[in-house]
Formats: C-alpha cells, structure tokens, sequence
C-alpha cells in the first residue's frame, strides 16, 4: 500500500503547482530553462506512474474488499466512462462546445474515470487510487474555475462540427477498450 501511496502523492504533488502556486512554474521555468523544467516533471510524473501502477497490483493480489458492487453499477459505469471518453476527446480536439462552456474537459475527463471506476471496484486499492484522482480532479477543476471567473477568462465558441469529433474519439476509443485494450492492459474485462 505504501508504494501507492507514495507514487499518488508524487503524482498529485507535481499535476498540482499550478493550483497551489500558479506563478511558481513560470518563475522556476526562467531559471532552469524549459528542457530541464520538462525533463524533471517527465522523470518525477514517470517514476509517480511506475509506483501507482507496481503499488495497486501488488495490492490486488491480496484485495481487501470493502464492498461487492452488483453488476448494474458496472453497467452504468460503462456508460459514465463513454462520457468522460468525450470530455477527454473534447480536450484534444480544439473548439469543442464543453471546452468553451465548461472549460478544463481534461479534469471534467478524469473526475468520470475516477468515479466511475470507484462505483464499479470495492477493493482498497481501489478507493485508495481512483478516490485520490477523484478528490484531486474535483478541487483542481474548482480552483481553476474560479480563478478564470476572477480572471475574466472568456473561450472561445465551440461548433458542431468538433463536438462531432470529439464524439467518434468517444465512440471508437470505447469499443475499442470495452472489447480489446482492457482486458489486454489491466487484465480485467469491462464486460463480465
């Protein structure tokens, strides 16, 4: 459990001097230089990734479950993560009607992931992983909100033409997860 926690912390620490310090970046950045400032965030982002990862399947070897999940919820989870596959296609495609409204579709992207993943798993590692990144989403998507509001941030309009986009990444990336990648990459099938 250690290694989990650690590498969240790690994680979250480094995806979140932009919320606690929005200035320290730009002033880190002039001294360091811009490769040395993305070599450290690559390395420490990287080496977050290898502990959460290498922590949550050590633990699930030996789950602690803390709940059993009926099998509608995995349902209904399936259909959230369809949802947040377009919250995260609308973050890569520009002028998408939820990034011009809503702003920050990534957090929107990862704050459904998380939840959804956290619905449909009852073990330890599992609130310990998703409940992190769900909390950390949650409180970054506040504070960036808010600090547009008293920013006077103004987007640009979306069009129908990119939320189509965004819609056939969504479509395309789920069945492609739900039927293959899933079970290939983390060994557990969406559908059973």
């Amino acid at each position: 459990m250690l290694m989990l926690v650690v590498g969240l912390v790690i994680f979250i620490c480094v995806h979140s001097i932009r919320v606690v310090a929005p200035n320290w970046r730009e002033v880190h950045l002039e001294k360091t230089g811009l490769v040395q400032w993305r070599t450290r965030f690559i390395l420490l982002s990287v080496l977050s990734l290898a502990l959460i990862v290498l922590g949550y399947q050590k633990m699930r070897l030996e789950p602690i479950w803390l709940w059993f999940p009926p099998i509608v919820v995995q349902h209904i989870s399936s259909l959230v993560m369809l949802v947040a596959l377009f919250a995260l296609g609308s973050a890569m495609v520009p002028k998408t009607t939820l990034k011009s409204k809503m702003g920050y579709p990534f957090l929107i992207s990862v704050k459904l992931w998380a939840f959804a993943h956290l619905m449909s798993n009852g073990t330890l590692a599992d609130v310990i992983l998703f409940g992190s990144l769900l909390v950390w989403s949650v409180v970054s998507f506040a504070v960036y909100r808010r600090r547009d509001r008293r920013n006077g941030v103004i987007r640009e309009d979306g069009g129908v033409q990119y939320n189509l986009v965004a819609f056939v990444f969504a479509m395309v990336s789920w069945f492609a997860i739900v039927f293959f990648l899933h079970k290939v990459v983390i060994g557990v099938s969406p559908l059973v």
